[in-house]
């Protein structure tokens, strides 16, 4: 008599899952800090893995908060790197974790700071960051209200912004002037229609951002 040997089909045994680690924390620099050394160091807090995998960090740090202009870029073990910045620039970044398996979290949330430039009485504001509607989603009524947030480094400055909106991809019509909340709503949508708008951000001893511009449609 025969008798078999094998443990049955392999095809049973439980699949072996990897998760993703958490996503970072930025410490340093701290949000809308001011560097008064453009060798500026950064730090944030460990990520997580379920699996206790290896785990290697990138960090991007870019001219522009939706990092189409990436400066520095570079990956490793360690919760702290520095570079050697531009005077007088404004600076975004932010990190993701990824595990030896290659499993990536998201990217952390995005900071912003400024290095010091030489004998510079006032800066910029930071560009301005999208709240509503979220970019190249739909809007289901006539009336739209757009807001979003902004920040000087200066924290003494008062802040107004321009508000251009329209039907064009370069907006040119200023729907609002000198305006200190930072939300404008336009009562006038047509159905079917893509919008776009940018806000430019001022300070009152003038400092100008202009904004990137960004798009909504309606059903």
């Amino acid at each position: 008599m025969l008798f078999s040997c094998g443990g049955g089909d392999s095809s049973s045994d439980e699949e072996v899952t990897n998760t993703a680690p958490t996503v970072p924390t930025l410490t340093l620099p701290a949000n809308n800090q001011l560097c008064i050394n453009n060798a500026v160091s950064f730090e944030w807090n460990l990520s997580t893995d379920a699996e206790k995998n290896p785990l290697t960090y990138q960090i991007q740090i870019a001219t522009d908060n939706q990092f189409a202009q990436i400066v520095k870029t570079t990956e490793g073990s360690s919760t702290y790197q520095s570079f050697t910045l531009n005077k007088g620039v404004a600076y975004y970044w932010r990190v993701k974790a990824t595990d030896s398996k290659n499993a990536s979290s998201n990217y952390s949330a995005t900071y912003s700071f400024y290095t010091e430039a030489d004998a510079v009485a006032n800066h910029t504001p930071f560009l301005p960051q999208i709240v509503q509607p979220e970019l190249s989603s739909f809007v289901n009524t006539t009336t739209a209200t757009l807001k979003w947030t902004a920040s000087d480094v200066d924290t003494s400055d008062v802040l107004v912004y321009d508000v251009y909106f329209g039907t064009t991809s370069t907006p040119t019509t200023k729907v609002a002037t000198n305006i200190s909340t930072t939300s404008w709503t336009s009562t006038t949508l047509q159905a079917a229609t893509s919008y776009y708008w940018k806000v430019v951000v001022k300070d009152n001893k003038g400092g100008e951002t202009i904004g990137q511009v960004w798009s909504f449609k309606t059903n």
